[in-house]
């Protein structure tokens, strides 16, 4: 699966300013608002943190998925934000998060945006990617990687 179909260059960051999980959420949802795909921002908030109220996306290793099928995305996008110095996301290992996917799916989406979370995972639980992840320095090369790792 080629994950860089629902990601595009301008969807990623390597300098996340937020501090706090709501804070980040907001950013990376910001972030996302540049797809066309995305029809409305403040709903897309506003599930995403319903969501993640749930429990937490942050599933730890210093990685978060924060997610939600919504009626504010007409179709499945990605956004990448990394932040150096970590946010406290009520990550699962109750460590600093520096990697977050958010991943915004329609409602209708059936299981297409479980395959994309699956295979992010996939690829996040090598260390040796999350790594690399924290090393990348152009949107580019980690669509690549996102690719491309096995």
């Amino acid at each position: 699966m080629k994950l860089s179909k629902f990601c595009s260059e301008d969807l990623i960051t390597f300098d996340v300013k937020s501090t706090d999980k709501d804070s980040v959420l907001r950013e990376l949802v910001d972030l996302a608002a540049k797809s066309n795909l995305v029809k409305d921002a403040d709903e897309l908030v506003k599930d995403i943190q319903e969501r993640e109220e749930l429990v937490t996306t942050g599933v730890g290793y210093g990685v978060a998925f924060p997610h939600a099928k919504t009626k504010a995305t007409k179709g499945i996008v990605i956004a990448f934000g990394r932040s150096d110095a970590g946010i406290d996301f009520d990550a699962m290992d109750h460590r600093p998060v520096h990697l977050f996917f958010l991943i915004a799916a329609p409602e209708d989406a059936i299981g297409a945006h479980l395959n994309v979370m699956a295979r992010l995972s996939y690829i996040m639980k090598s260390e040796e990617n999350r790594e690399k992840m924290m090393k990348v320095t152009s949107p580019g090369e980690l669509l690549q990687m996102i690719d491309t790792v096995e």
